[in-house]
């Protein structure tokens, strides 16, 4: 009985902490490629790049809008006001449209992106928090653990996915979105980490850990907090920022299986 009882008790020190280890893999972490100004008023709820330049879309009632950004300056170059009443949220590109969402209020916007003149309005269930599309859906967060996917063209939800860890739990408060490279990168709400899902599967395939990224001492608003990630295609740059924050990071993510190999995404 007391030999049976040693042993369990050895099997569980020996091999149950690798077991945990497999379970949650060390998180990627990154390296600052540049640092450039960023406007420290924008509460960033959105942020795309097309074109050489950035689009982002700032919350808060009486101060929500869209705006066309110079990345190297952080100069705004366009500027467009929502109504009071509406607090903005995510924003993603859509051939030459740009859509919007709000926080509670159900309505989603579409602008030309040259002109950012108003076209069309749409309606979701819920909240809206991030989006962004793949080469044939928008797909959007609500802050729970379920991405969903609408059509374009009719906004009609098409199918969703429930987002897990590696211990198969859900991963709630996904905020802002971005596609790279077959992936749906995801800001966790109040955290420093990002969290690359699977657009089939929804399962959790990795995590970059941006602790660090922004000196905290410099932010004096307690919701100014990571929020922000758009990624130049043709130039594989991975931008990062956060709301209120007055720095945009190029940043480049350094994979922890990769043992310190760096990449563009």
């Amino acid at each position: 009985m007391v030999r049976g009882t040693t042993f369990a008790f050895i099997f569980a020190l020996v091999f149950l902490p690798f077991c945990a280890t497999a379970q949650t893999p060390t998180p990627d972490s990154y390296r600052v490629v540049h640092t450039y100004p960023h406007d420290p008023d924008a509460f960033t709820q959105g942020l795309v790049y097309v074109d050489g330049h950035l689009y982002e879309s700032t919350g808060r009632n009486g101060k929500s809008s869209i705006r066309m950004v110079d990345p190297s300056t952080g100069r705004v170059l366009q500027h467009y006001e929502l109504a009071a009443h509406y607090f903005g949220e995510g924003l993603t590109n859509w051939g030459n449209e740009l859509v919007q969402l709000t926080w509670q209020t159900h309505l989603g916007f579409v602008y030309d992106r040259s002109t950012f003149a108003w076209k069309r309005s749409f309606q979701y269930e819920g909240e809206g928090w991030g989006l962004t599309h793949d080469n044939k859906s928008l797909i959007l967060s609500d802050g729970t653990a379920v991405l969903r996917f609408l059509d374009p063209k009719s906004f009609v939800e098409t199918r969703r996915i429930s987002v897990t860890d590696e211990r198969g739990r859900p991963v709630v408060n996904l905020n802002e979105l971005e596609f790279v490279r077959g992936e749906i990168y995801a800001n966790i709400w109040q955290s420093d980490q990002i969290v690359r899902i699977s657009p089939q599967s929804g399962k959790v395939l990795g995590r970059i850990d941006l602790a660090g990224l922004m000196d905290k001492q410099q932010l004096t608003d307690p919701n100014a907090v990571l929020n922000g990630i758009a990624y130049d295609e043709q130039g594989g740059r991975l931008f990062v920022t956060g709301k209120l924050w007055p720095k945009l990071f190029e940043i480049r993510v350094i994979h922890h299986q990769g043992k310190g190999k760096s990449t563009n995404h």
